[in-house]
């Protein structure tokens, strides 16, 4: 038997019969929390997150208490949040069905937030390619603003707080924290500098901002239901409550999948969740966390400690399905896209395609990511023509290295890291393409002499 998943995000989600209006989201206790939330202190609401240890779903895994906590109150000036439903990273697609699926618990659980952080005014700011969602959206927000939900004096209070959804332009930067602000400003989503510009000081218009992702934000609901200590008991210590991870890949049940933290190992998820590789095929790689994440071979052991000093030894699929032990082991959890790849990929070709994709996205304000991600995917793409040469290995880490650690966001970190790990973990198919390219020059050369 597959594990047993513990939906609850993802609780109606999939329900027959379950509908994403908000009759429905009421028959089934929708807004009951943010009754209870507004029977709260605004700090009690915080300090509840505080407690539930709540890391951020989006990728780099922040606590969402704590970001909560860095916000200046005291500045004077306005406070906003802002719901990131950018979700551009290749191989994640969890946002999407939250926002389609059940789109009020997003809002009821954003008008929490809003209360507890003092926002009059918040945003959805979703990627383009979502047209739907953001139809869904409005609409749902339209109904939580006919039953006073959202807009003046929520519930009869004294509290007012609008939401509005924005629409992006479809670039892969945006779902950097400090490059969608600039966007919802109406300017080139250039990422800013930080410090000074960390957005809990100084964000959207130069105010105190919160910037929490649509999964994360969804949890806050939850958190008030039960309570910031029941909630930190689910999962382990060092990531508590569930988290969704999006399969996608040569498995033959890809899909969405909702799991306690470090419930389930990632050899679990694959073969008893997934059912496996398909029919004929191995399992030959994973990529972890959505397509920045490093790539990991199938074939091999892992050896080291955990952040609380406990040793392991795994193989791939003994990897508990959590943010350190994907740290533990050389890559990270990421945004939850869990890419599998079977015997039958070509990886330098993998990384051909990857490469093209950080290329283009790149917003070109670094100069050694603007050039240096077009000069891996001119390499890349040669080597998939025939056109390879023995150095290509080499340099593509070079050029790769030349970028991390030397932009003002992690993009460059995103392009470098697949290949330096597709290189390191697979380099034997990366000198085989020269090997082949020069074979095939000598047996020109050969056959124009023959000539």
């Amino acid at each position: 038997m597959p594990p047993t998943e513990q939906r609850i995000i993802l609780k109606f989600a999939d329900q027959p019969g379950y509908a994403n209006d908000i009759e429905c989201y009421l028959r089934h206790g929708g807004y009951e929390m943010l009754h209870k939330a507004f029977d709260m202190e605004p700090g009690d609401i915080c300090h509840e997150v505080e407690l539930s240890r709540l890391r951020g779903r989006g990728g780099a895994g922040f606590p969402a208490g704590m970001k909560w906590k860095f916000l200046d109150r005291k500045s004077g000036k306005p406070i906003y949040l802002i719901c990131n439903a950018d979700e551009s990273e290749p191989g994640t697609f969890k946002d999407r069905q939250i926002i389609h699926k059940d789109p009020h618990q997003l809002i009821e659980s954003m008008m929490i937030a809003a209360y507890a952080t003092g926002t009059k005014l918040a945003f959805v700011y979703i990627r383009e390619e979502f047209p739907e969602g953001a139809l869904i959206l409005e609409k749902a927000i339209e109904e939580a603003r006919a039953a006073n939900f959202v807009g003046p004096k929520i519930l009869g209070s004294d509290y007012s707080c609008e939401i509005i959804v924005h629409r992006g332009a479809g670039a892969y930067i945006c779902g950097e924290e400090t490059g969608l602000i600039e966007s919802l400003e109406g300017k080139r989503p250039y990422p800013r500098i930080k410090p000074p510009y960390f957005p809990a000081v100084l964000g959207l218009y130069q105010c105190p901002t919160i910037v929490n992702n649509v999964e994360t934000l969804c949890n806050i609901k939850h958190i008030i239901e039960i309570g910031g200590e029941a909630y930190s008991h689910i999962g382990t210590p060092a990531a508590t409550g569930t988290r969704i991870w999006c399969v996608s890949g040569h498995v033959r049940k890809p899909g969405y999948y909702e799991f306690a933290g470090g419930a389930i190992t990632l050899g679990e998820l694959i073969y008893d969740v997934c059912e496996g590789m398909r029919p004929g095929r191995k399992l030959k790689a994973v990529i972890p966390g959505g397509s920045s994440a490093k790539v990991l071979r199938a074939d091999e052991r892992f050896h080291g400690h955990l952040k609380d000093h406990t040793s392991f030894d795994w193989g791939l699929k003994d990897i508990p399905l959590d943010y350190d032990s994907f740290m533990a082991v050389g890559s990270m959890s990421g945004s939850g896209g869990v890419i599998v790849l079977d015997d039958s990929v070509d990886m330098v070709e993998a990384l051909a395609n990857l490469n093209a994709f950080y290329a283009h996205e790149s917003c070109g304000q670094c100069t050694p990511c603007r050039e240096g991600s077009l000069w891996m995917k001119k390499i890349t793409s040669r080597m998939c023509s025939g056109e390879a040469r023995s150095e290509d290995a080499d340099l593509l880490v070079s050029i790769s290295k030349q970028i991390e650690g030397r932009t003002i966001c992690a993009f460059g970190e995103a392009c470098s890291w697949p290949t330096q790990s597709f290189v390191a973990k697979f380099k034997d198919e990366f000198v085989a393409k020269a090997s082949e390219a020069q074979s095939q020059a000598t047996g020109s050369e050969n056959g124009d002499r023959l000539i």
